[in-house]
């Protein structure tokens, strides 16, 4: 029986989502409602993808007895009232990354979750990738012995993006950018959190972080050394280093299509969309979207991949490189 969604706002992210999964079986996956503040642009987002039903409020899609699972695409500063929401009305919840402004909302959202018995994740696309799920295995099997020392950069140009530096959007590099090399570190040192966190910054006239630079140190004289900004291009590669070898994302280490390892590439390319996309390669959000239907036929109301831990330890170390760099959020004042 196909898993029935339920899309969250109608913006850019959302529309890839979509298209990502029309990529995957109708028998699987079935995009049932769409909802939007305003009900025009949630009609509109329905006939461009042929979805049957339209709300022009969250609640009214909160209340679809049909959905079995909520796709959240709202921007930051809505994640926590847009999946209490959900949750609260015994939804289960696939939320976009961050999961929240600070660690204290993703507690919020991960306590109201459990507290409805329903399933949560954070939507960290990377992990799915089957790129990320043979770094996993080959990590797992020594290919590379010991691991060292994690790389991994970040850098776009986006400053002309309002919602990329308007604090109250939910912008800065951090939130946006950052949580993907903060990710691929966990995922590599097994959501182990760093012996020490030094991390330095440049901020927007709006006090939104722009450039951050950050070097972590674990146990047994581990090191990551990670760079994010939305003031700046670089080729934005991963690099895991060993002491038999090395693994490399050559680029787009957020979204892999192939690996290097040691020095012998595999290329893992994704399906073609049916319509254009506003991010590069975002039909790869169909791993996602399949685990969580997976997760949901074994009655699993987290995921093993990226855990609830997974989103605490992510939430915890996005609050203290802000702190560090000087960055607060209104959410972040409030008791």
């Amino acid at each position: 029986m196909a898993t029935k969604w339920g899309i969250c706002s109608a913006g850019k992210i959302s529309h890839d989502f979509t298209v990502a999964l029309k990529t995957l079986l109708p028998e699987d996956h079935q995009i049932v409602a769409v909802a939007a503040r305003k009900l025009e642009d949630a009609q509109d987002f329905a006939q461009k993808h042929n979805i049957l039903r339209a709300y022009g409020s969250y609640e009214e899609l909160a209340r679809d007895p049909d959905i079995d699972v909520v796709y959240i695409g709202v921007i930051h500063p809505y994640h926590l009232s847009t999946s209490r929401l959900f949750t609260d009305a015994k939804k289960n919840v696939l939320c976009e990354k961050p999961l929240a402004m600070n660690t204290k909302e993703a507690r919020e959202i991960l306590d109201s979750a459990k507290r409805n018995n329903v399933f949560l994740m954070e939507a960290v696309w990377s992990r799915f990738f089957p790129a990320s799920g043979e770094i996993r295995r080959l990590l797992a099997q020594g290919e590379v012995g010991e691991v060292k020392l994690v790389r991994a950069e970040f850098c776009v140009l986006a400053g002309n993006v309002r919602r990329s530096v308007d604090k109250t959007l939910g912008g800065g590099a951090t939130l946006d950018l950052g949580i993907y090399c903060l990710q691929f570190m966990c995922m590599v040192f097994h959501g182990e959190k760093p012996e020490s966190i030094q991390a330095m910054g440049t901020q927007y006239e709006s006090g939104a972080d722009k450039l951050v630079v950050v070097t972590l140190k674990f146990s047994n004289s581990r090191m990551a050394v990670l760079t994010w900004s939305s003031a700046l291009q670089l080729r934005n590669e991963a690099i895991i280093v060993g002491t038999k070898g090395t693994i490399r994302i050559p680029e787009h280490m957020w979204c892999p299509t192939a690996l290097e390892v040691n020095g012998k590439e595999t290329k893992y390319p994704l399906p073609e969309p049916y319509l254009p996309l506003n991010y590069v390669n975002s039909t790869g959000m169909r791993y996602e979207a399949e685990e969580v239907r997976q997760c949901l036929l074994k009655g699993l109301k987290e995921s093993s991949t990226m855990s609830h831990a997974d989103s605490l330890l992510l939430a915890e170390l996005e609050d203290e490189i802000r702190r560090q760099v000087g960055v607060a959020y209104s959410q972040d004042k409030k008791h």
